[in-house]
């Protein structure tokens, strides 16, 4: 467990460091979209790009990998909408906090969280799992987020608000990278040597800087959300996220690999361990575009970024 906890520190610790520097102002507030902009559209592109290309193409269309994680996305999604919807929270906050509940951090934190503890050999597992968030779980979430705008009008203002979720996959550039990533590695294609040497220098600045934004975001949206909330409102859908979603993943993957599967355990402890990160960042920026309460999917990023030190350390001692 000693020898873990290093490991995952430095990690955490840059998540600290982000959120103490933006909390202090020693980062503006105002600075924050820049690194933002800076990691999405630059240095995490090239990282993934650079693991595509460099892991076979078998590992990145593994279809065992794609269902096993696709029903446990699905039944994520399904179940924590049915345990949080109440008066207060309808169809639009508990769409959100569901995609926060399924949707763990693997680009900003579990590609290179994982493939410094287990090697980058797994990596090609935790891209397709994070495909699969990015354009299946994060689509659905918003869709259902529609059906608050009337009973009438809620069956188009859902379609219309899949339409948009998908569009901003397809404006996204991290799925672009993998697909071209993945397209290099089928074909053996390499880059030029300076073309790759910018590549692969924006790729080791990834790792580093979006650590640091995670902080520097969490800090900014909980200094923007200060009304009061109950605790019941955001730390049962953290628990779910960083205890029932792994246990799910481990179950399903499980029971797959007994009725004969071709899941291997090695990459069934991958998606486990993907699936046991804390919640993604950027459902942050969807609740505030789509107007839900981001002030209580900001607290539940904040709660399972936190918690995640040990109990991610503690999956990845149970599971390796």
């Amino acid at each position: 467990m000693l020898q873990i906890l290093l490991v995952t520190f430095p990690f955490f610790a840059l998540v600290l460091a982000g959120f103490v520097a933006a909390r202090r102002r020693m980062l503006p507030l105002e600075a924050i979209p820049g690194l933002n902009g800076f990691v999405l559209f630059f240095a995490l592109p090239c990282m993934l790009y650079r693991f595509g290309s460099t892991t076979p193409i078998t590992t990145l269309l593994d279809p065992s990998v794609i269902g096993v994680y696709l029903v446990c996305a699905l039944v994520m999604v399904a179940f924590t909408i049915a345990i949080t919807m109440n008066a207060r929270i309808r169809w639009n906050d508990a769409s959100l906090g569901a995609l926060v509940a399924a949707f763990p951090n693997t680009g900003f934190m579990g590609v290179p969280l994982l493939a410094a503890l287990m090697g980058s050999e797994v990596v090609g597992i935790v891209i397709l799992t994070m495909l699969i968030d990015m354009v299946v779980t994060s689509s659905l979430c918003i869709a259902l987020s529609r059906l608050d705008e009337g009973e009438g009008h809620g069956g188009q203002a859902m379609l219309d608000a899949g339409r948009k979720a998908l569009l901003g996959v397809f404006s996204n550039p991290m799925p672009w990278s993998i697909v071209l990533g993945a397209v290099a590695s089928a074909y053996a294609f390499t880059l030029p040597k300076p073309v790759e040497q910018t590549v692969w220098l924006l790729a080791d600045a990834a790792s580093p800087v979006a650590l640091f934004t995670i902080g520097a975001v969490l800090a900014r949206a909980q200094m923007q959300s200060n009304h009061p909330m109950p605790l019941s409102d955001y730390v049962p859908v953290a628990l779910m996220k960083l205890l029932l979603h792994p246990l799910l993943v481990l179950a399903v993957g499980t029971a797959a690999i007994q009725v004969g599967v071709p899941l291997s355990p090695a990459a069934l402890s991958v998606m486990v361990l993907a699936a046991a990160l804390p919640s993604a960042s950027n459902v942050s920026l969807l609740a505030e575009r789509f107007g839900a309460d981001n002030g209580r999917i900001a607290r539940i990023i904040l709660v399972t970024t936190a918690a995640a030190f040990l109990s991610f350390s503690g999956a990845v001692a149970l599971m390796t």
